[in-house]
């Protein structure tokens, strides 16, 4: 059975953690986009990780860890990873990456940092990881599939064109120094020996274990409101953060994924530019970042502070139904034990009309958050494992964002380790 976990707004949500508690039961695990722009934190038996290529299921023994075609490469960085997790008692993971999968370049990563500073203030808020340049070059039709770099003869080719074509932008748009083509070749070689002990045809291996009736898990990266389609756009990613990419990004058939998991976070938090309506500022954010996640509301690739904010009930429930979920997982609940009440926004108010439905980026901007103030239990829940036993108005939350949701909440996280979650029977 094939299953997808994505997350339902601004990304954070925690998918990391549910994707490394479901490899327990899982033969393998598929990065099916994005790249190294944006991590997921997991503490487990061997320690605390924060992973950015590298699916999150790579702590398990039985499992096989894929980075499927629609991923950005960054072939450095990957064996990077490994090394680093290995380095810290990780068993060596089983790790294929698509031939098709497409190289993130030196250069995207340089013009990346020159786009942002020449638009100044006016930047999207990039990681600098070279994503955008990277996904324009794949549409262009100007990327390098790992494919390529088996074939000198038309490396060589396409490195003199695109290097030719790269330095006009750098020389006259970007006064920066051009591109030496021989050092990119050099580079590109030195990307082959790296990548080759794991490059395959993934689709066709994946293809395969579908008819052998394997348990199959798509991880996603960032969440529905980073979709350059159904997100804020432009304050986006530059691949879709939909599970139904997964199918495309990890090479299936759509009709394979039986199940999506839709990682919600028991309340709001975001890194980067773009408009967020339950955002809350001073004192109040910063004392529920000090307190969120595990040491605190912080990027994983960044280390930047997230902007916090209160649950947000139209953004969530847009995040679901635009992912297809089947069900829900709802995190971070234990951080919100310190508060008396706890407001839930429950809808926009747009030029004097309070709506539900999630609008497009233009009238966004002029959305103010309508709340409805809730009981807080003020307590500690972790180490709880059974439903029952959570204090009644922590209970009540949880059904109150489930009614609004629309789709069955079925597990609910209550600390950062790995089997700190509490399952619930929907009936």
């Amino acid at each position: 059975m094939v299953r997808a976990i994505v997350g339902a707004c601004w990304g954070d949500e925690g998918k990391g953690k549910i994707t490394d508690m479901l490899g327990e039961t899982s033969d393998i695990i598929v990065r099916f986009q994005g790249g190294s722009n944006a991590g997921h934190t997991i503490i487990n038996d061997y320690g605390k990780f924060a992973l950015h290529l590298l699916p999150s299921g790579v702590f398990y023994n039985h499992t096989t860890s894929i980075i499927g075609n629609g991923v950005a490469l960054n072939i450095p960085y990957l064996v990077k990873e490994v090394n680093d997790i290995v380095s810290k008692g990780v068993p060596k993971p089983k790790i294929l990456v698509s031939n098709r999968a497409q190289i993130l370049m030196p250069y995207h990563i340089l013009f990346d940092e020159y786009e942002e500073e020449r638009l100044g203030k006016k930047s999207f808020g990039s990681t600098k990881s070279g994503i955008a340049p990277f996904y324009s070059d794949k549409y262009a039709k100007i990327g390098f599939q790992v494919s390529e770099l088996f074939d000198d003869d038309v490396l060589k080719e396409k490195v003199e064109r695109i290097c030719e074509m790269k330095n006009v932008l750098l020389e006259h748009m970007y006064h920066k120094p051009k591109i030496d083509p021989q050092e990119l070749l050099a580079t590109l070689r030195e990307y082959r020996d790296m990548v080759e002990p794991y490059a395959c045809d993934t689709s066709a291996f994946l293809h395969q274990a579908i008819k052998e009736g394997k348990n199959i898990l798509l991880e996603g990266q960032l969440g529905s409101l980073k979709d350059p389609d159904f997100g804020i756009y432009p304050m986006v990613t530059s691949s879709s953060t939909l599970a139904a990419y997964g199918a495309i990004g990890a090479g299936i058939p759509p009709y394979e994924i039986k199940e999506i998991i839709t990682v919600v976070k028991a309340y709001s938090s975001a890194v980067g530019a773009g408009e967020f309506v339950s955002e809350i500022f001073g004192d109040e954010a910063d004392e529920l970042r000090r307190r969120g996640g595990d040491g605190g509301e912080f990027g994983a690739t960044t280390g930047r502070p997230r902007r916090m904010g209160w649950f947000d009930c139209v953004a969530s429930r847009y995040g679901c139904k635009i992912q297809g979920a089947t069900q829900v997982a709802l995190t971070v609940l234990d951080v919100l034990g310190y508060l008396d009440e706890i407001p839930v926004c429950v809808g926009y108010e747009i030029n004097g009309k309070v709506r539900k439905d999630f609008p497009t980026t233009v009238e966004l901007a002029k959305a103010k958050p309508v709340y409805e103030v809730l009981p807080g239990w003020k307590s500690e829940i972790r180490g709880i494992k059974k439903y029952e036993d959570l204090p009644e108005n922590c209970r009540k939350y949880i059904e109150f964002i489930e009614k609004e949701l629309e789709v069955p909440v079925t597990m609910v996280s209550n600390g950062p380790e790995r089997h700190e979650i509490i399952y619930r029977n929907n009936k």
